[in-house]
């Protein structure tokens, strides 16, 4: 798809909260994550989806849904309850809250950093916020798998109807060089379709909060992206120009030069401020799973 189709992404000022963050081919085979959770699912069929442009092998997503009318025409087709969709949220919320009370704890402080087999740092923060939220989890939902960022899979079967996504910290980079634009990334999926999606920035204590059927919230008030209809006049942002390679590389550099103003740095906040219509474009590169959903 040439560059010349992208103002063609146009925003709902009715939107509901995407944390599409992957390249498709990303979804085909996720390495440590049951195939089966994938099944009768794809980036265009997941609750959370987003107008999206797949350019290369680069996801270019702008937040555009119609599940975001507010009329719970979504909740009904996956056989939900709105009670079902406010106690999750309760919980997914609890899960914020404790996230966040580890993070505040190492936020620019000392502590040992070490890489995983993919070179990415981890630390402790990561590990222990992760772990309190699958605590809560299994207390208050024993039957519900869970896929962390830190742990992977958690379930004795290879398949459940609910599965919690969860990324403790989205942008370990920044918060271990002290900078707060990176975020705690929570979904729940059920029978493969995100029906929750939440961003939450623990220092700045902001969270954004997107519920299938309903608008997304920044701190419990209503916000809606911008329009943008020329990519002339798009502020873009991407983590880093770093991140691309190759084809991907070339394709990210058309685009930037079209664009008003790139911008760089944000992790998932850069998708945050996509959501609250501060900026009008996000693009990645090989993401992993839970930073998708």
């Amino acid at each position: 798809m040439q560059a010349q189709s992208l103002p063609m992404l146009s925003h709902s000022h009715s939107n509901f909260l995407s944390l599409n963050r992957c390249r498709i081919s990303s979804l085909s085979s996720p390495l440590a994550f049951p195939q089966s959770l994938f099944s009768n699912r794809n980036c265009s069929s997941s609750a959370l989806n987003s107008a999206s442009v797949q350019f290369n092998s680069i996801k270019m997503t702008s937040v555009h849904s119609s599940l975001s009318n507010g009329h719970g025409d979504q909740v009904v087709s996956l056989g939900l309850e709105n009670y079902d969709l406010d106690r999750f949220t309760d919980v997914g919320n609890q899960l914020a809250d404790a996230a966040g009370d580890v993070i505040r704890q190492y936020f620019r402080k000392s502590f040992d950093i070490l890489d995983k087999e993919d070179l990415s740092p981890v630390t402790i923060a990561d590990q222990a916020a992760e772990e309190a939220m699958v605590k809560i989890i299994q207390d208050n939902f024993p039957s519900h798998a869970i896929f962390g960022e830190e742990k992977g899979w958690r379930c004795e079967e290879d398949f459940a109807d609910f599965v919690w996504v969860l990324d403790p910290i989205d942008g370990t980079k920044s918060f271990i060089t002290g900078k707060p634009l990176f975020g705690t990334l929570i979904s729940l999926l059920h029978k493969g379709k995100t029906i929750i999606g939440i961003v939450d920035q623990p220092v700045l204590r902001e969270r954004w909060i997107g519920i299938s059927g309903r608008r997304t919230t920044l701190n419990g008030q209503e916000i809606s992206t911008r329009k943008c209809s020329q990519l002339s006049k798009a502020y873009m942002y991407t983590t880093s120009p770093h991140l691309f390679s190759g084809d991907a590389e070339v394709a990210f550099a058309r685009v930037r030069c079209k664009v008003k103003v790139p911008l760089y740095g944000c992790d998932c906040y850069a998708y945050a401020l996509l959501a609250s219509g501060f900026v009008d474009l996000v693009i990645e590169s090989g993401l992993k799973v839970s930073c998708i959903l």
